[in-house]
Order: C-alpha cells, then structure tokens, then sequence
C-alpha cells in the first residue's frame, strides 16, 4: 500500500556538506530510516571521472546509517542518484524523498505524490546501447510502479534513473568474455546509456513501442516525456526512482510535469509547474509561486542542428567547453529565471527523453494538507 511522501530540498554547502539532511532528521521532518531516494547536483565537471558524485553519496549515507537503525548495506540500496556538474548559476542541492511519519497525513481523494524503486538486473559492459538494456530498464520501471501503487502510466510523471556507462575496466571485462561494446568512447557511453534508458523508461509507460537496435540513440522522433536519466562510474545496474500521483493516499505534495520544446522553452518548464497544480496567471512570475514549488527536474540537449530558435551556435563545435557544459548552463539559467531558484535539477545528455533539442521538465509542488 502506497505511503505518503515527504519531499525536501537541501542545500550543499561543500563537496562533502550533508548537513541539510541531518537537520531534517534532527528536526523530525523525516526519520533516517524512511528516506527513499536522494536526487541531486554536485559541483563537479559532471564527466565520466567526476568523483563529487562519489563523495556527495558517501556524506549522505553515513548520515542515513548514522542517525537510523538500517544496516551499512541496507543504505547502500537506497538510491542516491547524483548528476555532476552544476554549470553556470546552477547550486549544488538535494532533493530528499522519504516516507512521511504514520498519522501525519489523512487519506484523501486528491492527487498526491508517490514513489516507487527498483534496481534493474545487472547491465553488463556489452548491454549498453542495445536492446538488452532497455529491457532490462523496462522491466525495473514496471517493478518501481507496483512498489508506488501507479497502475496507470499516464499517473507517472518523472522516473528519474542512473545507469552504468562504460569504462577501460569494464571495456576490457567484455573483450575478456569475448563480446564487444557499443563504443569505445567513455564520455559518448554517457550519452548512450542515458538515451538507451529512456527508450526502456518509453517501453514500460507505452509510449512507444520496444525500439529495433538501429534505432537506439539514432531515431530522434522516439522518446519519453517523463524520463530523467543520468549514468557514473558508482554502479552496475539501473537504480530507478518512479514518482508519480495517486488518490487515496494523502499528503501535500504534487508531481507534474512538460516537455521544453528547446533550450529557451520557458513555457514546457511553467507547464510542468501547472500540471504538478499550481495555479498561475496567464503570464507567470516567480513571485507567483510564493513557497508551493518544491523543484523541477529538466534533462538537456545542444540541438543537433546546431541551431536554436533558427539562429546559429557554436556548441557542437566548440574544441575548448565540451558542449554538455554550455547546454547545462543555458538551460540552468531559463529554469533558475523561471522559479526564482538557481537551486533547480538540470541534467544534460538528453537524447530520447523529450524531443530533440529540448528536454524533460517534471515538477514537485507542495499544495499543503
């Protein structure tokens, strides 16, 4: 039976700073031992050997086993999922799921926030990009689903997931076993983990069918709307967080969410904000949303085009700023300009989660009792 969720945003303060989740805890808002899943920003180089994602999950792990009763190993199965990078305005932050105390909140018939997660089976080096992964993915959506209670997926609005991408190590682990990997190319396996993740995520919520191998990371007109999926060294397997909406549950929180058109789409991220519902005016301001916005999750992507609204860009050309960095930055400043909050989820790596050239947009809000 779904629970009601507490969600919390948390600043990070250092590389190591998990101070905003102990005052969670000390203060009674959430206990340790009911925390779901972290998703959140470090301020590292957000590439394949950015280590802050390691240290952020280190800080916030001895908290939860520092301060609840689950065992070392019991907390390394929560999922803690860390993009890097937090370009231009962008601050290092935490967004905290947890499991609100029984009798905080009485059931009712509105729509309010659930979560469910799953791990995936193991994705081996030769998985990545290729059908045997977005199965793999798809059956762990399925499976984060029944945990929430969401039986319908147009309830889901925001699977968040972080997947294996590939390394030396585990390059040369496939070659030893005989098979061979998708690309050898470390920093392009982010990419195409992240977009073979959204095909899964696709697959399991019906919005398209099982892609044929030709088309993975290749036929941009197939993706997700509600797919946020990011990769890192720091594990062998999908962790999936689904957040969605169910009546009968309770609470005071709200997940919705759009899709950005483009990098400049304002209105895909108000629209996410809107369906998460909260009222706005038809030209909204921030101060519109007084203290009702918990965040917004955004996935980005430099236009293959190498255009955006019909005027030229650089990004894919560049030699010196890799273009993950400058599209991370311009998406992280229309979003910070939105909610008033430079605190904002902005992951890059986009391919098939939204349409190509923009991106995802799910938003949290918390409507009160």
């Amino acid at each position: 039976m779904p629970t009601p969720i507490e969600v919390h945003k948390v600043a990070i303060e250092s590389v190591t700073d998990a101070s905003g989740l102990a005052r969670l805890i000390d203060d009674g808002v959430v206990r340790a031992d009911d925390v779901l899943a972290v998703i959140g920003k470090t301020e590292g180089n957000g590439g394949v050997n950015d280590y802050t994602r390691i240290l952020a999950d280190r800080a916030f792990r001895e908290v939860l086993v520092g301060k609840g009763s689950r065992a070392e190993e019991e907390v390394r199965r929560i999922p803690l999922v860390w993009s890097g990078g937090t370009d231009g305005v962008l601050s290092p932050h935490a967004t905290v799921f947890a499991r609100a105390p029984e009798g905080r909140y009485a059931p009712t018939d509105k729509p309010r926030l659930v979560v469910g997660i799953a791990m995936s089976e193991e994705i081996l080096p030769e998985d990545i990009g290729r059908p045997a992964m977005v199965r793999k993915v798809a059956a762990g959506v399925r499976a984060a689903m029944d945990e929430a209670g969401v039986a319908d997926p147009a309830d889901v609005h925001y699977v968040q997931t972080k997947t294996p991408l590939l390394v030396l190590e585990t390059i040369n682990d496939a070659k030893a076993r005989g098979h061979d990997v998708v690309t050898q190319d470390t920093l392009k396996s982010m990419d195409i983990s992240n977009s073979t993740t959204a095909l899964g995520i696709a697959t399991a919520l019906g919005e398209i069918d099982e892609p044929a191998a030709e088309q993975i990371h290749a036929d941009l007109g197939l993706y997700s709307s509600v797919a946020s999926c990011s990769s890192g060294v720091e594990l062998d397997r999908a962790q999936i967080v689904v957040v969605g909406n169910a009546r009968g549950v309770g609470g005071r929180y709200r997940a919705g969410h759009g899709v950005m058109r483009d990098a400049l789409d304002a209105d895909g991220i108000w629209s996410a904000v809107r369906s998460a519902g909260i009222d706005l005016p038809e030209r909204p301001h921030p101060d519109d949303l007084g203290d009702r916005l918990v965040n917004v999750f955004l996935k980005c992507e430099a236009d293959p085009s190498g255009r955006v609204r019909g005027r030229r860009n650089i990004m894919l050309d560049d030699s010196d700023v890799h273009w993950h960095r400058q599209i991370k930055a311009t998406v992280g400043g229309v979003a910070a300009a939105v909610t008033g909050d430079p605190a904002v989820f902005v992951s890059v790596a986009a391919v098939h989660q939204g349409p190509s050239g923009g991106g995802t947009a799910a938003a949290i809000a918390d409507l009160g009792a």
